[in-house]
């Protein structure tokens, strides 16, 4: 089982920078891997990045490519979401997860077994 609280959503300004932190509780969550998604009213969730549970291997949709980051320390049981230049279209609640530990596609929702309960991210033009 695990637990995952994100934090330090907020508004910010279009081109500006927010870190993003997801705090897990468990034992096992060295052995999951993580990922960020996110959803704007109206729309599906939608796959932002994710990594590996070493943090050797990383994925990132098209969309944040080269602008977001993501991070872990394992014995610290938290993962980072580094997001810079932001745009208005990036508004959104990001949700932290924990995947299952046979996973094959981490861009898939489905793949993952525990959600935070999200934070909300405001880019204002």
């Amino acid at each position: 089982q695990v637990q995952l609280v994100e934090s330090w959503g907020g508004l910010v300004q279009a081109g500006g920078s927010l870190r993003l932190s997801c705090a897990a509780s468990g034992r096992m969550f060295s052995r999951h891997g993580m990922g960020w998604f996110r959803q704007a009213p109206g729309k599906e969730r939608q796959f932002v990045a994710a990594l590996n549970w070493s943090g050797g291997r990383t994925y990132y949709s098209d969309s944040v490519k080269g602008r977001f980051t993501i991070s872990r320390n394992n014995a610290k049981n938290t993962v980072w979401l580094e997001m810079n230049s932001l745009k208005p279209e990036d508004t959104a609640v990001y949700y932290c997860a924990a995947a299952n530990l046979y996973y094959n596609n981490p861009r898939a929702p489905v793949e993952y077994d525990y959600w935070g309960q999200g934070t909300q991210v405001t880019v204002s033009s």
